[in-house]
């Protein structure tokens, strides 16, 4: 636990490391502090800090910088929110009017973007189910079928199968109606649930057959979105400590392009309440210590269905940044949903 002496310097001195991009001495700590302490009292108390690994002492300065535990310790416990400028509030209720699902989404990506001058990113709603309307098989070589899955609002999906032994076209056919007059409208995965104890009366390669198309087809719906729609990621090329490093820059891209890791960092918010503030690796993936990912999930009709959030470097103005998620988040909720 810190002193309020403590507190207050490290505040002070995070602060201004965010507005001037440069190690803080005990002389601007001093002049913005408000505490009326003399230079030995402030260096010690920053000394102390250091020990603790809030704070750390570049060799080239005198000065100090916040670490990611120094940053934690103030989103955690001395942040205090800003509220939204009355001018960006009205720029985003004004962007974020439920006409089109796909538009609202990619115009959410793209205000927080604008508004934080950082990388905006929206995992897309997910489906409550991946339903189908019909579905075709079609035999392509000996033990080589292809799947054609048509779901509810009309997208076309194929997959190939491969089959452990060859099915005539009769079969195909047989098995495909079985499909459709059976179980069309439902999902693939409640279907799957199904299938072997209601099938006892087909062939068992038949069951293997239509499982591997159950399977093929989940993951072609599910494939048909994309999970995410991410803007501004060149606006951190102008961040200063990120474009100063090229493998930081290459690792925060690296990032970008593996989606998986991403959707690690979007799939959390999901679980969490309200907004919530990654730095560095707390995330779990291999993301570069000083970036910060501030997000928040979203709802359509009372149902968490996907996060919003900024990507950016770790000195980044927490205060403003968390409301612009906060409300983006709130409004694109209220845009998603039935009215």
């Amino acid at each position: 636990m810190l002193d309020k002496r403590a507190q207050i310097l490290l505040k002070t001195l995070i602060e201004r490391y965010i507005a001037e991009g440069q190690p803080i001495g005990s002389r601007t700590l001093s002049k913005y502090s408000g505490l009326d302490l003399s230079p030995a009292t402030i260096r010690n108390v920053m000394s102390d800090l250091e020990d603790m690994g809030l704070i750390a002492s570049p060799h080239t300065s005198a000065g100090r910088l916040p670490t990611p535990l120094g940053y934690r310790f103030f989103v955690d416990t001395l942040l205090i929110v800003k509220q939204l400028d009355t001018g960006e509030l009205h720029q985003i209720e004004t962007e974020l009017h439920p006409d089109n699902p796909q538009r609202v989404v990619t115009a959410a990506s793209q205000l927080l973007s604008q508004l934080t001058q950082f990388a905006g990113v929206v995992m897309t709603p997910r489906r409550r189910a991946l339903t189908f309307r019909h579905i075709e098989f079609l035999r392509l070589s000996e033990k080589r079928v292809l799947l054609i899955v048509v779901t509810p609002d009309g997208d076309v999906q194929n997959r190939v199968l491969f089959t452990e032994r060859e099915f005539t076209p009769g079969e195909l056919i047989e098995a495909a109606n079985f499909m459709n007059q059976n179980y069309a409208g439902q999902s693939f995965e409640d279907v799957r649930q199904r299938l072997h104890g209601e099938l006892r009366e087909i062939k068992h390669d038949m069951i293997r057959l239509l499982s591997a198309a159950l399977e093929a087809g989940n993951k072609a719906v599910a494939e048909g979105n994309e999970q995410y729609i991410i803007s501004g990621e060149r606006n951190l090329f102008s961040v200063q400590e990120l474009a100063q490093d090229v493998t930081r820059l290459k690792q925060l891209f690296e990032l970008f392009e593996r989606k998986s890791s991403l959707i690690q960092i979007l799939d959390l918010s999901l679980r969490g309440q309200g907004v919530q503030i990654f730095i560095g690796g707390e995330s779990g993936v291999n993301a570069p210590d000083d970036v910060s990912v501030v997000s928040s999930p979203y709802k359509v009709d009372g149902e968490v269905v996907g996060t919003v959030g900024v990507i950016g470097p770790s000195r980044m103005a927490y205060d403003r940044v968390v409301p612009i998620v906060d409300i983006t988040a709130k409004l694109l909720s209220s845009a998603l949903s039935k009215p």
